[in-house]
């Protein structure tokens, strides 16, 4: 067993494998002196054994679901694999098409799972159980990965020791929802268990932020339980499991969205035409860029840093195809721009974001109270803080500042946040998940000038999913004076969604965003017979695509993309509000300009050939 693990963990991990047969190759003349599994202490080195595991499938991860969303374009310079993945052509040879990159860490996680002894006591506590939980997620996430690019895969909870094994007819191949269930029983347990955050007695092996060094910050690499859970469900369309999931994670750790916003910095300023009442005062605590810092933390739940040379391990492609060469070095400093860009935004992508208002306090010369909200076509601000703009002869080109530095950030507070909207709505609560966008989770809520707000929602949040309850309610309470608030995501991009002082004047209002998204899916579909009205399911259909922006703004490029946009399309088929294709119709349009080479209003078409 001693030689096994250590060929899987450590070996195969550190240097890579590109075969069922590599990945299960135990000769190697390489030596650690690792714990035994029966100890206390120091079995997180396998964990960290899992991490390498975890980085070799980084690339495909990213690329797989970007490539095939609705955000990238391809230049000039894409490599043939990425073109293909964003043309959906044959990708029966592509390089970022294998599922041994996920069975690989699966099979790390098996071997723990079955061999640690999680009876060791120190007193009353057993001390491993953070350890087996954080282990637990990595083969989940693993596993939900699978699921959503193959549709159906082998699936074990044994490890393989043995080609013969991984390659027999006899396992079952599950589908997302049944992987789901296979996992549950054992995640259900692990559900509070926090992540680990110590190696060896020390609560962290360096720090780091988004743009210097490459040390790991211990309990950021890891992805907790309840959240890795939450995805599972919410993928499954079980969304009051997901929601409670979601909501369990966020009070227990009492996280909060900050008082983040970003500065007033248009991304098309020429063709802005300012009003002349326009003041830009709103004047966040922190601004958006930060929140990819890791020392002090501020967004970031769970990240995969990758090695900064071969020597530390494999190497990461994501930096140089979004327009960074990570490994030159330059008088010291890492991540040199490049000309040949192999990713870009698309058009589609920056036309939503410059579409967007920006809610701005009028000039006022007496006193607040004569000073409203307005809006005006000035864009999401995010983008400018992480898309460099070419100017002169490359300005055509946007270089993405996400991976610069080779972090692949898989979990952030606004990724639970959004989640646990998209469960609420599609659970009947649309308003809940516009309060996420405009206002946050906060006691700002329960006020009563807050309209578009209901009893039975409110009651929602005080007891089923209780952030309000009696036990939990100063964990969210607004604060002026606190910059460590839970406010609207929308806010980060859109300045003053909300007035704090006078609720309900900011024209960010829910019947009226959901309006013109309503309008919107109208114009998109008038010429295939869908009739879009105003009921509750239209406005709970058109809340979701407004989810769907937002996840684009806050989260883009961060290798969930298509998956978010499968996820939506096969519930909206479910729902069958517009018939039981409209999902997939809603997929095909967002994809039409990329000119595929498969017919997407075929859900087969959206996954990749098991290989």
């Amino acid at each position: 067993m001693k030689k096994i693990i250590l060929s899987i963990m450590t070996i195969i991990s550190l240097f890579g494998a590109t075969s069922c047969s590599d990945m299960l190759e135990t000769d190697s003349s390489r030596q650690a002196f690792d714990p035994s599994l029966d100890q206390k202490t120091d079995s997180i080195f396998y964990a960290f054994g899992i991490l390498q595991a975890m980085q070799q499938a980084m690339d495909q991860y990213v690329f797989v679901n970007e490539m095939r969303g609705d955000l990238t374009a391809t230049t000039e310079y894409t490599d043939k694999n990425l073109r293909q993945l964003a043309e959906f052509s044959d990708a029966s040879t592509n390089a970022y098409d294998s599922a041994y990159v996920y069975y690989r860490v699966i099979n790390n996680c098996n071997y723990y799972l079955a061999h640690r002894d999680t009876t060791l006591l120190t007193g009353s506590t057993k001390v491993v159980m953070n350890e087996y939980a954080a282990v637990a997620a990595f083969r989940a996430w693993a596993y939900l990965q699978l699921g959503r690019t193959y549709a159906k895969v082998p699936f074990t909870t044994e490890p393989m020791t043995s080609i013969s094994q991984i390659n027999n007819s006899s396992l079952p191949e599950l589908s997302l929802n049944e992987i789901v269930d296979a996992l549950e029983p054992t995640l259900l347990p692990l559900k509070d268990y926090a992540v680990p955050t110590s190696v060896n007695g020390s609560q962290s092996i360096g720090s780091t932020n988004f743009g210097v060094t490459k040390n790991m910050t211990a309990k950021l690499c890891y992805i907790p339980v309840a959240v890795i859970l939450g995805d599972l469900y919410l993928e499954a369309g079980r969304y009051a499991d997901a929601a409670r999931m979601y909501s369990s994670y966020l009070i227990r750790t009492g996280t909060r969205t900050g008082n983040v916003g970003s500065m007033f910095s248009p991304w098309n300023s020429g063709a802005i035409e300012y009003p002349t009442d326009f003041l830009s005062a709103y004047s966040p605590a922190y601004q958006w860029s930060i929140i990819f810092n890791i020392s002090p933390v501020t967004d970031i739940i769970s990240y995969i840093p990758m090695p900064v040379n071969r020597r530390q391990g494999v190497t990461t492609k994501l930096p140089e195809a979004f327009g960074y060469n990570y490994y030159a070095k330059v008088s010291g400093v890492n991540a040199i721009r490049i000309d040949e860009l192999q990713i870009t935004p698309s058009k589609q992508f920056l036309d939503m974001s410059n579409n967007n208002d920006y809610y701005y306090w009028q000039t006022y010369s007496d006193s607040k109270e004569n000073c409203y909200v307005k809006g005006f076509k000035a864009g999401d601000m995010r983008i400018s803080q992480y898309l460099e703009k070419g100017t002169g002869e490359d300005s055509t080109k946007n270089w993405n500042k996400k991976y610069r530095y080779a972090n692949i950030v898989l979990y952030r507070t606004s990724t639970v946040y959004l989640h646990l909207a998209e469960a609420l709505n599609r659970l009947g609560y649309p308003d809940a998940a516009f309060a996420i966008l405009k206002e946050g989770l906060n006691d700002r809520i329960l006020q009563e000038g807050t309209g578009y707000i209901s009893q039975k929602t409110k009651d929602l949040l005080t007891t089923t999913y209780p952030f309000f309850s009696d036990a939990n309610k100063s964990k969210f309470t607004y604060d002026v004076t606190s910059n460590d608030n839970n406010e609207g995501i929308h806010m980060r991009g859109a300045g003053v969604t909300f007035d704090a002082n006078y609720i309900g004047r900011s024209p960010y209002q829910m019947d009226t965003i959901i309006g013109l998204k309503l309008a919107e899916l109208q114009q998109m579909f008038h010429d295939k017979g869908v009739k879009i009205s105003t009921t509750k399911q239209d406005s709970i259909n058109a809340m979701e695509d407004i989810l769907c922006d937002e996840y684009a703004l806050e989260l883009g490029f961060e290798g969930t993309r298509f998956a978010d946009l499968c996820r939506l399309a096969r519930h909206k088929n479910q729902d069958g509000l517009y018939g039981a294709n409209f999902g997939s119709l809603w997929l095909k349009k967002k994809l039409e300009y990329k000119n595929p080479q498969k017919d997407l209003s075929d859900p087969n078409n959206w996954y990749l050939p098991f290989k």
